[in-house]
């Protein structure tokens, strides 16, 4: 009989991984580059050591797969895709294999990539300044100033530095003979770093000994290059001082929104938009809580086109007025420089060659696709009999051509007529390009390798001296099919990309190795006044939340009771269902048709449209979730995913997994298949822990900054106006009279457990009014909350006018009354009302102040006096 040990020993009729990779790898396509073998059908050097690392199966890689979904899901990386409906958000899709690239071939990236970079850098100066290269026509004069992506405000405008790239990236392909071309150049705001690093920190975790074994270049240090290149351009500007930077996003509805709060969360920098800038005195400051701080650096991800609505286009709403005159007057740095993407255009590749000989007296090591700008009438006439086997790409990026690209080949002989026609109409309107059939990576794909389409996008970075870095790595893109487009918006993936050194491994940290005290006074960085605003506004969702949820509760708890309830707390529970949006004005109390007021507020729960003027929960759940998106680099991993399920899991536990659409009250059948409110409790229950989750996660995992303390405020403002709110319901319709108004009473300001642990179950008034009202031991008193109100207001920053001005709208101590005075036998019923009306008015008042003072920035203007 064998040994344990014998029964681990490696099957020898078990094929190694190497093996079993190539017996489940499909062929590639005629025509095509195979990355994964050579010539002879063997596996390439750096998939064979690759496989050597597996360490285990090749089926391991389901399992892995799974857990890379898993991460991207649980991290929430998304890529929004445009569709007609606007912008729909999806997982980003990541492939578990990566790209391997041996040292022979990143050698030649690497130097050709600094090369072209400098080549383009240079080109930008001359346009800008001297424009000898159109004067001496190594340029074309139209291609460049017809160009929308040249900005003639900043002809003779110098960037600090004298870089206008600082970031450039190159797509390439690899053509069926092993060789690469440059197919596009990115210089306006290049997209993907935040991505690149995403994609390593997963994929380098699930394969750890290949990763180490096979010496894989480590990225961190380009990105620190990136960071230190700004600094060092921006000192001129900041007067001494330690440069601000920040990074500009068009929002969290641009595409790759996630990549621009994750790289802005690696690098260390504020992630800012258009609304948070302003310009003063030609000098760029970001508006925060504390006043306005100012910023010597953008790193941007926002196109020219709406960086400036003042001299760029009118209609944006993304941009900050002013910016290119700040620009103009050398107090900012943008990288990269406005006014670069016209070095975008497919047409400039034509002309590189000879601009590469002339400026660095040089051949271009990365040579760009054979390209013809039809603008010029022999170029056009050279190549229009070869039209089927070009590659159709517009010139200029905007006007009326929505498409990227038509790819000859696989046109029939009447498309190819009508486009020929159409290009001879507007020539300088199309560049043609050689068509090269992409190298064709392994995708693992159900227990086996397909092989897909990819082009490969590197990253060559500016030192500010002249020199570049080229990250070692980059973004590789597949296509959905084997030769179909690579296009992330037509649903390709990517994949990690792995440079194989045979040298020395960067282990370079983005943690700096020692910290000096200037280092931590500006990482103690000011809170802008949008992310401010989105904080505020997420307190008071989450209260209102909160309380819409108790006053649900409430009701549900009323209704399956099978004592009689009295009338009285009927009507209050019907008023306060009214004023604080559970159901529409004009929905029959509880009173008069308790069906259909109990009907009317479940269809309300789960309707996020604020449809007929209610907006239930569903509604606040989702505007919580939108405040907190402007958040997403401020909030923890299980804070954003808890507060992105909150409206999902509600909605499926309050109608079902299987459920559709809103039921439609008009419709009988789909009226009668509504739950009642006693039948949802366990969706209300369920919301209620994930609610006490986010409270947590409010109250103990968030800096104490003056971020969190306008959200603080924010709760407690909407706690105190809801308490408000349900004192005069209650007191109105004097429905704390009997039992069950009096425990519902206490169930709303959630202080059932305290009141019965101190009074038992004595029902008196007097002892009520101290508990809810009076009592500042307890939380949930309105007394508390006053004062914890009065505390968090004066530690926020002094801005626009002494904080005495927010304190003076709430009572100087306690809640302004007595307890004597409110249970006064003839008069105490009038005080407590217009004690509620009065709170209820300042914190409406205070509401408006704290945005006038912290968000808006608005300055006071001298009012013109007529003589």
């Amino acid at each position: 009989m064998p040994s344990s040990l014998q029964l681990f020993d490696d099957d020898p009729d078990q094929p190694t991984a190497a093996e079993a990779l190539l017996r489940r790898a499909r062929p590639v396509e005629a025509g095509h580059y195979d990355d994964l073998r050579d010539a002879d059908g063997q596996l390439r050097p750096g998939w064979e050591a690759f496989a050597g690392h597996l360490g285990g199966s090749l089926d391991d890689l389901g399992q892995r797969q799974a857990l890379l979904a898993r991460q991207i899901q649980e991290d929430g990386v998304t890529y929004n895709i445009y569709g007609a409906q606007g912008a729909a958000s999806r997982p980003w899709s990541l492939e578990v294999l990566p790209r391997l690239i041996e040292p022979q071939d990143w050698r030649l990236i690497e130097q050709g990539a600094a090369q072209r970079a400098s080549l383009l850098n240079q080109i930008a100066a001359d346009v800008y300044g001297e424009q000898k290269l159109l004067k001496d026509a190594y340029l074309p004069a139209a291609l460049v100033l017809g160009h929308p992506g040249y900005l003639r405000g900043l002809h003779g405008v110098k960037p600090l530095g004298g870089v206008y790239l600082h970031v450039v990236a190159f797509d390439m392909v690899r053509a069926p003979d092993g060789a690469w071309w440059v197919v596009s150049q990115r210089t306006e705001a290049p997209s993907g770093l935040g991505y690149v690093m995403q994609n390593r920190l997963i994929v380098s975790r699930l394969f750890p000994d290949a990763f180490r074994a096979m010496s894989v270049q480590h990225l961190a240090s380009g990105f620190r290059r990136l960071l230190e290149t700004l600094q060092t351009l921006a000192e001129p500007c900041a007067n001494g001082q330690s440069p601000r930077l920040a990074l500009l996003t068009p929002g969290p509805y641009n595409e790759t929104y996630f990549e621009h709060a994750y790289l802005a969360r690696y690098l260390g920098l504020p992630l800012v938009e258009g609304g948070d800038l302003t310009v003063r005195d030609e000098r760029l400051y970001l508006k925060t809580v504390q006043g306005l701080e100012p910023i010597h650096g953008l790193l941007r991800r926002l196109d020219d086109d709406y960086c400036d609505p003042l001299e760029l286009r009118s209609d944006s709403t993304l941009g900050v007025p002013g910016l290119m005159q700040a620009v103009r007057a050398g107090n900012v740095v943008m990288a990269n420089a406005l006014g670069t993407g016209f070095l975008e255009s497919p047409a400039v590749h034509g002309f590189l060659p000879a601009l590469s000989r002339h400026l660095l007296g040089k051949e271009l090591m990365l040579p760009s696709l054979p390209t013809w700008w039809c603008g010029e009438r022999a170029a056009w006439q050279d190549v229009k009999a070869d039209l089927g086997e070009q590659v159709i790409r517009p010139t200029y990026p905007f006007g009326s051509m929505p498409f990227d690209a038509v790819v000859g080949p696989t046109l029939d002989a009447a498309a190819l007529k009508a486009w020929s026609a159409r290009i001879e109409r507007d020539r300088a309107a199309y560049t043609l390009q050689n068509f090269v059939p992409y190298a064709q990576l392994p995708v693992w794909s159900q227990g086996q390798c397909s092989m897909r389409g990819a082009s490969l996008r590197v990253y060559a970075l500016a030192d500010g001296k002249g020199g570049w870095q080229v990250l070692p790595g980059g973004m590789t893109r597949i296509a959905t099919r084997d030769s179909g487009p690579v296009s992330m918006q037509l649903g390709g993936s990517s994949l990690d990309t792995w440079v194989i050194t045979d040298g020395p491994v960067d282990t370079f940290s983005m943690l700096h190795q020692s910290l000096h005290v200037e280092d931590l006074v500006q990482r103690q960085r000011p809170v802008a006044s949008r992310m401010g605003e989105s904080l505020f506004w997420m307190g008071r969702y989450t209260e209102r939340t909160e309380f819409q949820l108790r006053l649900v509760q409430g009701l549900s708890s009323v209704l399956a009771d099978d004592d009689e309830t009295d009338p009285a707390v009927l009507e209050a529970l019907s008023d306060l269902a009214r004023i604080n949006g559970l159901v529409p004005e004009g929905t029959p109390s509880l009173t008069k048709s308790p069906r259909v007021f109990e009907r009317a507020t479940v269809e309300a729960l789960g309707d996020a449209r604020a449809e007929q003027g209610a907006h239930s929960l569903a509604y606040n759940l989702g505007a919580l979730e939108r405040s907190a998106q402007a958040l997403r680099e401020r909030l923890s991993p299980e804070h954003w995913r808890l507060l992105r399920a909150l409206g999902d899991n509600f909605r499926q536990r309050l109608l079902g997994p299987e459920s559709g659409d809103q039921p439609d009250l008009e419709d009988e059948d789909e009226a009668d298949n509504l739950p009642d409110l006693v039948n949802v409790r366990e969706a209300l229950d369920h919301l209620a822990m994930q609610l006490a989750a986010v409270t947590g996660s409010q109250t103990d995992r968030m800096t104490r900054d003056a971020g969190w303390r306008l959200l603080t405020v924010g709760r407690l403002l909407e706690r105190l106006v809801s308490y408000a709110g349900i004192l005069q319901a209650f007191w109105q319709r004097e429905a704390m009279h009997t039992p069950q108004g009096f425990d519902l009473l206490l169930m709303l300001f959630d202080s059932a457990i305290t009141f019965r642990a101190r009074f038992q179950r004595r029902l008196e008034l007097p002892a009520l009014l101290a508990m809810l009202v009076i009592d500042e031991t307890n939380p949930r008193s309105m007394a508390c909350v006053l004062r914890r109100l009065r505390t968090e207001l004066g530690k926020l920053p002094d801005r626009a006018g002494p904080k005495e001005d927010l304190l003076a709208l709430l009572p100087q101590e306690g809640v302004g009354v007595t307890l004597e005075e409110l249970c006064e036998p003839e008069l105490g019923n009038a005080a407590l009302q217009v004690l509620a009306q009065r709170l209820t008015h300042a914190g409406w008042l205070l509401s408006d102040e704290l945005g006038r003072r912290y968000f808006a920035h608005s300055e006071p203007t001298e009012q013109m006096v007529s003589a």
